[in-house]
């Protein structure tokens, strides 16, 4: 299962931590490791695109997003990258869970 971690305070996501395989089909063939790489990755580059300075990322096994700016761009693009995989949560509960920790 895919497990997105989003960390919020004070209204700001800061954070997001994608981490796990969909377990959907194999690898190299599941279309919801697919989606979510190519939401998280165009919405990375087009965030570096705008202004390399809104955000951090780390790539291992995990994901690691750290928000930086929260100006409307930049919140804009992540809430969209958040409302896919929403999206596909509700379509494939069995392969991707999405976690909030609001502090």
């Amino acid at each position: 299962m895919i497990k997105v971690n989003i960390k919020a305070k004070e209204g700001n996501i800061n954070s997001i931590k994608i981490s796990g395989h969909a377990g959907y089909d194999a690898y190299g063939k599941d279309i919801v490791c697919a989606a979510v790489s190519s939401i998280t990755i165009t919405t990375i580059n087009v965030l570096i695109k705008l202004d390399e300075n809104a955000i951090d990322y780390v790539q291992n096994d995990d994901l690691t997003i750290t928000i930086k700016k929260h100006d409307e761009v930049t919140c804009i693009l992540i809430q969209n990258m958040i409302d896919l995989l929403e999206e596909l949560e509700r379509n494939y509960k069995k392969n991707i869970k999405i976690n909030r920790e609001v502090s």
